[in-house]
């Protein structure tokens, strides 16, 4: 037996040589897969997709990412990263994917919002956002290096934040959703909210070149174009970790869309993907039918006559009850995109508008916090109030302007509602609530109060509303005049950053054309003081209030202090006096001193800007273009002089001086520097005197707010 044991054994090494073998094989086999639909019998032997959100497999193998609800996202990763740079030179490899995919609008030719085929270092895309993000990436991280995300998005809305071509494009995306390179899918006919639609993905790893084609599915087999729709020179070895996961990615807006993938094809390291049969892929349900079928009408005529044979009086009460209350649909709200919410959802939402959830009140109405009952959001309320001047009209403005505006530094309307004589708008919600609470209502914050805002914040939030303004006054496709700028309507958002909001008094106007007189609207302190005598709405006016709003912020005091001295009543006037005497530091908040100091460059900058647009000549004033430019700058020495407001005329000329406005209260601080000798030098352009108007003069001035 001991002669036997000595032998050697082939079969056991044999036997090992092919475990490896089959091993080897199938590591090269994960490198490549198709799915002929994604259950287990299209799938073949590949495995399961890795779903997130509201992605799902139906039973006939088609996936679905997302579905007509609006503000979700929804994620299918295959389940095992692959190697996707070269072991020995760290270069990008090749790879190939053939996908096909279709669309479907909740509204025809109304996309919401859009699908990306992505390659990421992570298959949950943790704290990615739904709507404009394509839940990719969230307004925190979008645009960061350290992303390592390569998407190809078919996105069927257009973004002005991101830059957008229009509502029917593909674009490259490396880390950021400001593409890249795009193109429109319409230079090849394609519509990608309506039909079909297969895409070709292919990295030429040695030649660094990406090209993306699609086509319509309308035949089978579809032919790749011989010409891509994007031919892009990139490396994209910076973008890559060495294994990445591949999947898709999708999500809805205001808007919703069911994205499906029927089927998808995937190779790495050489050669085209497989070929799909789009004839063999899972095919997509039906339409809904406007009739009911047969079962539905069986069932609602039992039900109607088991309820009016034994609750006939209640039912119809019922009925009576619901027709008084239902969500009627005026012509003007199928103009306009915003959701529209249940009033039942809102009110769950609010937990019946306790004042536990209350916000904050003012002459609109009230604002509540509210969480959504099916995402779980915090939003913020507001509901106009029955008593209030902000009625209809106002409503419809809101709806109008703000729904269709797209900025980081907006407050975005989520949706609204309107339920007999309540209105009510759907805002994200605001952790850091508005500016002036800040500014007004702060300490050292050990008592609860907010902490004392430092001086970077302050400039941070002023470059934030300037950037908010010139993309309501320049950016957008009309004018949009705010006419409320004010610090309470500045909120922040848990990064202090600066939104613009309460869009209630918006009006828009076509660019360049005259703004129609209408009511003189707006808050006291605020008010251009041309507004009194001609009622136009202008972005000039805008530029005014939003130098009250920078004076605020470097003093911390309101445009109006009742409270105050005399010479210090009215803000503006008491800092054109500061600066005439060359004291710009006893303008700035005796608080920032205390918490850290302050950039005085940077501080004497803002207090030029402040001035210049607190200018009473509107002619006078400079553009939101000019400010953000200045205000981007940051150096005293970069802003020019702020322009000197004329002086008064004697009063017994009987001349008609800037305006009656400024006749009707004089300015005490104009008169103590007539005293004094004091005037302008029109060769120097230095101010010797203060500034010659009073914002307090619209006191004796009716203004209907």
């Amino acid at each position: 037996m001991s002669s036997s044991s000595n032998k050697p054994r082939p079969p056991l090494l044999f036997f090992f040589l092919l475990l490896l073998i089959f091993l080897l094989a199938s590591l090269a086999a994960s490198q490549e897969f198709t799915y002929k639909g994604f259950s287990s019998s299209g799938g073949g032997n590949n495995p399961n997709l890795t779903l997130n959100g509201t992605a799902e497999i139906w039973p006939s193998g088609l996936l679905r990412l997302t579905n007509e609800t609006s503000r979700l996202l929804g994620h299918a990763f295959y389940p095992t990263p692959l190697r996707f740079l070269d072991a020995a030179t760290g270069a990008a490899v090749s790879f190939s994917t053939q996908l096909a995919f279709t669309v479907v609008p909740e509204f025809a030719q109304l996309g919401g919002h859009g699908y990306a085929f992505v390659v990421a270092p992570d298959p949950r895309l943790l704290g990615s956002l739904p709507s404009q993000y394509l839940g990719l990436f969230s307004a925190a991280d979008d645009g960061n290096a350290t992303n390592h995300v390569f998407a190809v998005e078919f996105d069927t809305v257009q973004d002005f934040e991101f830059n957008d071509i229009n509502g029917n494009h593909v674009g490259v995306d490396l880390n950021s959703l400001v593409s890249n390179m795009s193109a429109s899918a319409d230079h090849v006919g394609v519509n990608l909210k309506a039909g079909d639609v297969v895409a070709w993905i292919d990295y030429d790893g040695a030649a660094r070149v990406l090209n993306v084609s699609i086509a319509n599915a309308t035949v089978s087999p579809v032919a790749k174009p011989a010409r891509p729709l994007i031919s892009f020179h990139v490396d994209l070895s910076v973008v890559f970790r060495e294994e990445m996961y591949v999947g898709f990615s999708a999500s809805t807006g205001l808007l919703a869309s069911s994205h499906y993938v029927r089927g998808w094809s995937f190779r790495l390291d050489g050669g085209a993907a497989a070929n799909l049969d789009v004839s063999s892929l899972p095919a997509l349900p039906p339409p809904p039918k406007s009739g009911k079928n047969r079962t539905s009408v069986i069932l609602a005529a039992a039900f109607s006559a088991f309820v009016a044979a034994v609750v006939l009086a209640g039912a119809g009460a019922y009925g009576f009850y619901r027709y008084k209350n239902r969500d009627v649909i005026e012509a003007w709200e199928l103009d306009y995109g915003p959701h529209r919410f249940k009033y039942g959802e809102l009110r769950r939402a609010t937990r019946g508008f306790r004042d536990r959830e209350l916000l904050g009140s003012g002459g609109f109405g009230k604002v509540y916090r509210g969480v959504l009952p099916n995402s779980g959001e915090t939003v913020a309320v507001k509901r106009v109030s029955h008593e209030s001047r902000q009625g209809l009209r106002e409503f419809v403005a809101e709806i109008a302007s703000i729904g269709r505006l797209r900025h980081r530094n907006l407050v975005q309307l989520q949706g609204w509602c309107r339920r007999r004589a309540d209105l009510l708008l759907v805002y994200d919600f605001m952790p850091n609530g508005s500016l002036d609470r800040h500014l007004f209502h702060s300490s050292s914050g050990a008592d609860g109060s907010s902490p004392v805002l430092t001086w970077p914040v302050r400039r941070r939030i002023l470059r934030d509303v300037a950037a908010a303004l010139l993309y309501l006054h320049e950016g957008w496709e009309s004018v949009v005049l705010h006419r409320d700028v004010k610090a309470s309507n500045v909120l922040l958002d848990g990064d202090m950053s600066a939104r613009l909001g309460d869009f209630g008094l918006a009006k828009l106007h076509e660019r360049g054309a005259n703004p129609s007189t209408t009511r003189v609207v707006g808050t006291l302190g605020y008010l251009a003081p041309e507004l009194t005598r001609t009622g136009k709405a202008t972005a000039a006016a805008d530029v005014f209030a939003f130098g009250a709003v920078v004076l605020e912020v470097v003093s911390g005091r309101r445009p109006i202090e009742p409270r105050a001295a005399p010479e210090e009543l009215v803000l503006a006037e008491w800092a054109w006096e500061r600066y005439a005497a060359g004291e710009v530091e006893k303008v700035v908040d005796k608080r920032l001193a205390a918490g850290g100091g302050y950039d005085e460059a940077e501080v004497a900058a803002a207090v030029k800007v402040g001035l210049w647009c607190s200018h009473p000549s509107p002619a006078m004033r400079p553009t939101m273009r000019e400010v953000v430019r200045y205000l981007d700058g940051g150096e005293a020495g970069e802003v020019p002089e702020p322009p000197l407001p004329p002086p008064l005329p004697p009063a017994c000329s009987g001349d008609v001086g800037f305006d009656d406005f400024v006749h009707s209260y004089p300015s005490s601080s104009f008169e103590r520097a007539a005293a004094a000798g004091g005037g302008w030098d029109a060769g120097t352009q230095t101010s010797v005197a203060t500034f010659p108007f009073s914002p307090l003069s619209m006191r004796s001035t009716h203004v209907s707010m």
